[in-house]
């Protein structure tokens, strides 16, 4: 099997998504090679929530379950060599790897994630995952009934706060510069008790990792035991854009509901095609982009004469 460089599938990342696709598709007996950079964007998460049968987990826990399931399948391979460069010939796509190793698939499919781009606030690298936090279903009941703040502005802002109010009744958003409410929209977080904070932030106090609380520019200080935080992304791997996917205005890549690309034989799944960053979701849409995949391959060899 390692020495075999054709392969029916070639998944793009070996997290959740790209585990659940590869099992579905080592099921149906098709040659299945992944490629992992062993860098997930939930790295730095202690538990994952919202999950049957997982919740409370450990992320690393449930992912290195997954892969052990996943290689009982005597056709899937595993790679802890990222890909660095793609092209298509045809109907086959060729992947380069960082190791300098050359594959050839009939499909493909991107699994890679995204990673999160953080503003340069000192002390947030450091809470990133555990108190500075980006969704309310994944660690909204942990910090529910605590001191919380909301770091964004705008839409992405007035969407969290409608969310976490629930959550909370200790809330304030910061908006790190100029807010970008309508009146109207300002009143209705006034209606809701929500007050909103425009002194840029200097720092977050924390221990290991735990926020205390938020320093701003001027030396004011507001404690803090969370905060959200809706910070930009890039895709983990620039491949599907070399390939010529498309993407949506948010910057994932575009599929549709059976998780194929733009591009004829591309599938995409998980947080690289999906706002719902979350286990269970990456999980959902892996286990869909497998099971089209295969049944693409299994339609063109029915219908071979």
């Amino acid at each position: 099997m390692e020495e075999n460089r054709s392969f029916d599938v070639i998944i793009i990342g070996g997290s959740y998504a790209g585990l659940s696709a590869a099992m579905a598709l080592g099921r149906s007996l098709k040659k299945v090679l992944i490629l992992d950079s062993g860098t997930p964007c939930n790295a730095t998460t202690p538990h994952s929530h919202n999950f049957l049968t997982q919740d409370g987990k450990p992320p690393a826990e449930i992912a290195t379950r997954a892969r052990q399931q996943v290689e009982q399948y005597p056709t899937v391979l595993f790679q802890t060599d990222p890909a660095t460069a793609a092209d298509s010939s045809g109907s086959r796509f060729r992947i380069t790897t960082a190791s300098g190793r050359h594959y050839e698939g009939r499909k493909l499919i991107f699994a890679a994630g995204i990673r999160d781009l953080l503003p340069a606030i000192k002390g947030v690298a450091d809470c990133w995952g555990r108190s500075v936090i980006h969704c309310p279903y994944c660690h909204g009941y942990e910090y529910r009934d605590h001191k919380t703040g909301i770091l964004a502005n705008g839409a992405a802002a007035l969407h969290l706060a409608a969310l976490v109010r629930n959550l909370t009744g200790d809330l304030i958003l910061l908006t790190n510069g100029t807010p970008e409410f309508t009146e109207e929209e300002l009143q209705r977080l006034q209606q809701h008790g929500i007050p909103v904070r425009q002194t840029e932030i200097a720092e977050l106090e924390h221990a290991e990792g735990q926020l205390q609380q938020v320093v701003f520019k001027d030396g004011s200080k507001i404690p803090l035991q969370a905060l959200y935080a809706r910070v930009p992304f890039e895709q983990q791997t620039p491949l599907a854009a070399a390939l010529g996917c498309a993407f949506t205005e948010q910057g994932y890549i575009m599929v549709d509901a059976t998780q194929k690309t733009t591009v004829p034989g591309i599938f995409a799944c998980g947080d690289t095609a999906s706002p719902m960053r979350s286990v269970a979701n990456a999980v959902a849409g892996g286990n869909l982009a497998g099971a089209m995949a295969n049944n693409d391959l299994s339609q063109e060899a029915w219908n071979i004469v």
